[in-house]
């Protein structure tokens, strides 16, 4: 039996508070190249499952995981959209689903549609992504 110290609800502040989050993650990261910002998007123990690649954990590692891609594939935003959230103990998980649009200077964009699952948690008064796997779809 796992002892519960407060079991989240969801909430309209809750779901705002996710909302605003995934948008962080498109405008700071992505559009900014701001890699700090991960620091309120990420839990400090936070893990990441990228297709195809082992996982990743921590913030420096993480940070440098998303700079390296985001170079590499000369992506400019990723539009998060959640498609259901369900509480889970005191944590949120959420199931969604992404475009990332990449344009490498001199030629057209282009798009990739994943999914995604994150396992969120409350950390300093934010609800963060603390285990975060994605897929392309095919």
């Amino acid at each position: 039996m796992r002892l519960m110290l407060h079991s989240a609800v969801m909430t309209s502040e809750i779901r705002a508070a996710m909302q605003a989050t995934n948008s962080l993650f498109n405008s700071e990261i992505f559009g900014k190249g701001n890699m700090d910002a991960f620091d309120n998007i990420y839990t400090r123990e936070a893990r990441i499952l990228p297709p195809g690649a082992p996982m990743i954990s921590g913030g420096a590692a993480i940070k440098s995981f998303w700079a390296d891609f985001i170079k590499a594939t000369s992506a400019t935003a990723a539009t998060l959209e959640t498609v259901e959230a369900m509480v889970d103990g005191d944590g949120v998980v959420e199931i969604g689903k992404a475009t990332v649009t990449m344009q490498a200077p001199g030629s057209d964009a282009t798009q990739l549609q994943v999914k995604y699952v994150v396992y969120w948690r409350e950390e300093d008064g934010r609800w963060k992504w603390h285990v975060d796997i994605w897929n392309l779809n095919a």
